[in-house]
């Protein structure tokens, strides 16, 4: 019974740490990358769809992205979808082709990133913390189920390693994304 309720916090310490991750995929450093505009979402014949389903995403050039759609008629709904997203590029448009040439970043604006991290981050840790709250409270309800204290002790001590073990992960990627943003 402890064991699955550890497993269970660890699943979800687990999918918190990826979800941080993916938001960090998505923030511009200095390089054009296609995790910038993959999941971006596109009104396609009135489905959000992201743009990684409707076209092929290539970065040829380190300051540009070239988006390839497949269905000419999305190319407006791709066009509208990039400037709602506030990337900082106004699409180009050639046929079947959009291509987004991103400015170089400003000091401003990489510290403004810089403060987006640190937000991720946070959120990241307050979820792995409710993670920890929710199954300590499952745990504790053990004792009045005949558990001994100290499997219940063990059993927190666990699940505080696991804690830390997933914040630290969180502090690391933060720490690895900010230096790159600040390096270039």
């Amino acid at each position: 019974m402890i064991e699955e309720y550890l497993k269970e916090a660890e699943k979800r310490m687990k999918g918190a740490v990826a979800k941080f991750k993916e938001e960090l995929t998505g923030i511009r450093t200095g390089r054009a990358s296609t995790g910038l505009v993959e999941n971006i979402k596109v009104d396609y014949y009135g489905s959000e769809i992201p743009l990684k389903q409707l076209a092929t995403i290539s970065t040829p050039e380190p300051s540009q992205i070239v988006i390839q759609t497949w269905d000419k008629s999305a190319v407006k709904s791709i066009e509208k979808a990039l400037i709602e997203a506030n990337l900082g590029a106004n699409p180009q448009t050639e046929g079947n082709t959009i291509r987004l040439n991103l400015p170089p970043m400003t000091e401003e604006r990489r510290k403004e990133v810089v403060k987006i991290i640190h937000k991720f981050a946070e959120e990241a840790r307050v979820a792995v913390r409710n993670v920890r709250r929710d199954e300590k409270e499952n745990i504790e309800k053990l004792k009045k189920e005949g558990f001994s204290e100290d499997d219940v002790k063990k059993a927190l001590e666990k699940l505080q390693k696991l804690t830390d073990k997933y914040i630290e992960e969180i502090n690391q990627l933060a720490e690895a994304k900010e230096k790159e943003i600040l390096s270039i």
